[in-house]
């Protein structure tokens, strides 16, 4: 069984050595410096999340320019995006002007430029449809914290993951809808083996028919975030810093993909 996602490829040598380059350079920047980290920093660093998902539906269907395109494949968008913003966290460092405001304000022009401009294609092509997307968002707003107070009932020190707890299950709940109403309604694959797992699982059950196969991934995606968030959150308490760039890396692993998602569905039609 494959384990790497479809279209995985690393990027033509130059470009892979530069980003590596790069994240060598602000990972040591940023161990150096040490800038304020705190749940309110990690939160952000959303719009940067956004603006990956952005910039690799635009790799999809095929809207960079050929400079800029390798840059945004995968797993290249991701050390794409940790470069820019992390080498944008350390100038606000340097400058004194790294609140969680001044941090979250270059990313959200980069994800509403990005995002704007993959919606503008859509609307160009006449494919533009924004409904099935929008059920997938509502429906996670509403299950997200539906599935916090269950989580923080079954595990009460789960409390202490915060804002970042409630984030990390919202981004899985985002994944795993979208996901579900791709599959189910919309017609999509799933590109990741271990998901396609899960989905081959639903449909061998006799609720198929009736139910879809996603409604199966959501419950999985929804169990293991709340076991995750829970199992971090004495990180968390102990160590405030470490633990919450930790829960924001579980929150961007769920986040992405589910805004990845509702943009190339909204888009593609």
């Amino acid at each position: 069984m494959a384990i790497l996602p479809e279209g995985f490829a690393l990027p033509p040598l130059p470009y892979l050595v530069a980003l590596v380059a790069g994240l060598v350079g602000v990972g040591v920047g940023l161990t150096r410096t040490r800038p304020t980290v705190t749940p309110a920093h990690v939160l952000a660093l959303v719009p940067w999340m956004v603006a990956g998902s952005a910039l690799h539906v635009l790799y999809v269907v095929d809207a960079l320019p050929p400079a800029v395109e390798p840059l945004a494949g995968t797993p290249a968008v991701y050390l794409s995006v940790a470069v820019v913003a992390g080498a944008s966290w350390l100038a606000l460092d340097a400058a004194d002007l790294d609140s969680p405001t001044t941090l979250a304000a270059p990313g959200l022009l980069v994800a509403f430029g990005l995002a704007g401009f993959a919606l503008f294609i859509g609307l160009a092509a006449g494919t533009l449809s924004v409904v099935w997307p929008g059920v997938a968002l509502v429906a996670a707003l509403v299950v997200s914290p539906l599935t916090w107070r269950v989580v923080t009932r079954l595990a009460p020190e789960a409390a202490a993951a915060g804002s970042l707890g409630l984030l990390a299950i919202f981004g899985h709940a985002l994944d795993a809808l979208s996901t579900a109403v791709g599959v189910d309604v919309l017609g999509f694959g799933e590109r990741t083996p271990l998901s396609r797992v899960i989905l081959d699982a639903a449909a061998a059950l006799p609720t198929a028919e009736a139910l879809g196969v996603g409604w199966l991934f959501v419950l999985v995606k929804l169990a293991v975030a709340g076991f995750v968030v829970a199992l971090l959150a004495d990180y968390v308490r102990e160590d405030p810093t470490e633990g919450s760039l930790l829960l924001g890396l579980v929150a961007a692993v769920g986040l992405g993909p589910g805004v990845h998602n509702l943009l190339l569905f909204a888009i593609a039609g």
